[in-house]
């Protein structure tokens, strides 16, 4: 038996958006993927076409020995008979219900609703309505209800999306350590970078309707496969250049006037130079202790903070923006129109072809 979900599926909506989706998840390497895209990019509707809420105009869907839908020979399985949970953004619990009689309904065997009430610490609230529970503990619920119900794949909707900040980001561990301890391979589906990198193992990009790369998360964040790719994953530094000289497994890419080394990438020609923005590391001068091999001489134009973080934006000649920590930014004294040095290692610079 395959461990593995292939889907190959194109739906038109009446809104005139398409979607042309084509990827293939190994479950073994990919306990929590992550299906990550800016919005409106088709995220939700492929993730409805995965449960059989919508049903693809043509393709294929294949969850392990199991085929879910096959356009060319009819074969359509009901969302009931794929055991697929569902967790909604609005996590759909009844209002009606207590937390208790929630997670007991759908559940498979009467004992695993009583399991997951206290795996995810909800004993105490079992007799509550939703209504009179917190936002991150409606959540909890919305998750033992579909675990409860022991579904061979979880899919998650934005799962905290319904959250104010601050409980969003203290329920993000939580809820990927419950997705990885509940033993179902999950699908969640995200636009938020920081939520993507806390959650996930493995990434599937989906820009305008189309999968446009898949991979161990890391992987994605760090090589990007294009251009769009790298702006969706928040690479703040898109370098248009060109390579002009190879030696000793580095290679020199010119952007307007200024030279940067990175490692050889057998690329010839027009490349876009692709840096993350917390790659950057900010000195006074360009004898600072650094084993970067770049030291970019630039002007500051302008510091952000951003909460425990600052953004950094210079101009070396290029735009280039650099986050760094808040003490940092105050430890250097960073002000608009100082001069500094940006250093960047040559492992840092990621290239794509132009």
């Amino acid at each position: 038996m395959a461990n593995e979900l292939m889907c190959t599926c194109r739906k038109h909506l009446p809104s005139g958006f398409k979607l042309h989706a084509s990827l293939h998840v190994p479950l073994d390497q990919a306990h929590v993927t992550v299906l990550f895209g800016p919005s409106g990019s088709g995220k939700s509707t492929l993730l409805r076409l995965l449960a059989g809420l919508d049903r693809p105009d043509e393709g294929s869907i294949q969850f392990r020995d199991e085929t879910w839908f096959d356009s060319a020979r009819g074969i359509t399985v009901e969302p009931q008979q794929r055991r697929a949970g569902f967790l909604f953004q609005d996590y759909a619990l009844f209002p009606h219900l207590s937390v208790q009689r929630n997670v007991e309904f759908g559940a498979r065997h009467p004992g695993k609703a009583a399991e997951w009430l206290t795996r995810l610490g909800l004993t105490e609230l079992r007799s509550r309505l939703p209504r009179s529970i917190s936002g991150g503990e409606q959540q909890r619920v919305a998750l033992a209800r579909a675990l409860a119900a022991e579904p061979a794949l979880l899919l998650l909707d934005e799962p905290l999306s319904a959250l104010d900040a601050a409980t969003r980001t203290r329920l993000r561990h939580a809820l990927r350590r419950e997705l990885v301890e509940g033993g179902v391979p999950s699908i969640i589906v995200t636009h938020d970078r920081i939520e993507a990198l806390a959650l996930g193992d493995w990434m599937v990009v989906l820009i305008d309707g189309r999968v446009r790369q898949i991979g161990p998360l890391e992987e994605v964040f760090r090589h990007p496969a294009d251009v769009a790719v790298a702006e969706a994953v928040g690479v703040e530094n898109v370098l248009a250049g060109e390579i002009v000289a190879r030696e000793r497994g580095l290679a020199t890419v010119q952007v307007g006037a200024t030279h940067i080394e990175c490692v050889d990438p057998g690329k010839t020609g027009p490349v876009f130079a692709c840096i993350r923005a917390e790659e950057v590391t900010l000195a006074p001068e360009s004898t600072a202790a650094s084993s970067a091999r770049n030291r970019l001489a630039g002007r500051i134009r302008s510091v952000v903070r951003e909460s425990a973080l600052a953004r950094v934006e210079l101009d070396c000649g290029f735009p280039l923006v650099a986050v760094v920590t808040a003490q940092s930014a105050a430890e250097l004294h960073l002000q608009p129109e100082d001069s500094v040095y940006a250093m960047v290692k040559a492992t840092s610079v990621h290239i794509l072809a132009r």
